[in-house]
């Protein structure tokens, strides 16, 4: 079988996508789980990689957890209680975080529906872009259960609390233009040109030296709930090495020589 990530690389830049259209990409087994947390651990230890783009193949984006599963109590569903809590701390429960706390700016792609742990993926990543045809749901009581992958840590965080508690509750889906609205996505596009828009922010993203938006990202992760002094005690020492690299130093003489910068990742 395939991979249920499929991988592809453009300089800096890689762009991921779920694999599995024909279940809209639902996550259906550790297998899956455990194929983003490779993937995530291999981008932050690869210190070329500046920027990637995570999207889904086909209609959707991932439509979260497989529902025939859930009826059937198989898979990830199956087993008694104590059966199932150790499913989900060993699975989805694992790749929320890997995604989050990747070292590399991640942008989402929403290409089409994002549902459940879908949705959660994408609050994930740092920046988010979505298809005018793109709908997102926290719809898990819709199903009688709850945000079991981190959307009720994640989300309020986004829309903020009203918000967050409107779309858990009621499980209702939104559509792009309310997602703009609700600042969930940073742009709504055509769906021919989602993906293209993805890359070329990424790019822009890949740009800049890869120390500077590596640790610039893991300043905004951590100042979520760091004191202000606490931050700028880790800023210093951000900077401190930041001011020590080769590739400060190149675009500090890039930027006075009017020319475009070469970084060698130094």
């Amino acid at each position: 079988m395939e991979p249920f990530l499929q991988i592809e690389r453009d300089g800096a830049v890689v762009i991921a996508r779920f694999n599995r259209p024909d279940q809209m990409n639902a996550i259906t087994g550790q297998e899956q789980c455990d194929e983003i947390l490779g993937f995530c651990t291999d981008m932050t230890r690869d210190k070329t990689v500046r920027a990637i783009v995570l999207t889904g193949a086909g209609k959707a984006f991932c439509a979260g957890g497989n529902v025939k599963d859930m009826q059937d109590r198989a898979g990830m569903f199956a087993g008694s209680a104590y059966d199932l809590r150790h499913t989900y701390r060993t699975t989805v429960q694992l790749v929320g975080p890997a995604l989050y706390n990747l070292e590399v700016p991640i942008i989402a792609a929403i290409n089409g529906p994002a549902i459940g742990l879908g949705l959660d993926l994408s609050c994930m990543c740092d920046i988010r872009l979505a298809s005018e045809k793109a709908v997102v749901a926290e719809s898990y009581v819709k199903l009688g259960i709850i945000p079991g992958g981190g959307g009720a840590w994640i989300l309020p965080r986004i829309v903020g609390n009203a918000r967050a508690a409107l779309m858990t509750l009621t499980g209702e889906a939104i559509r792009a233009d309310k997602m703009l609205e609700y600042g969930l996505v940073a742009e709504v596009l055509p769906a021919d040109e989602l993906l293209p828009r993805a890359i070329e922010l990424a790019q822009s993203i890949a740009a800049n030296p890869g120390h500077a938006t590596r640790m610039a990202k893991r300043l905004l992760r951590e100042g979520q709930s760091m004191t202000l002094p606490g931050l700028l005690e880790m800023a210093a020492a951000f900077q401190a090495a930041s001011h020590l690299t080769e590739d400060h130093l190149e675009a500090v003489n890039a930027m006075l020589e009017k020319r475009t910068p070469s970084f060698a990742g130094k």
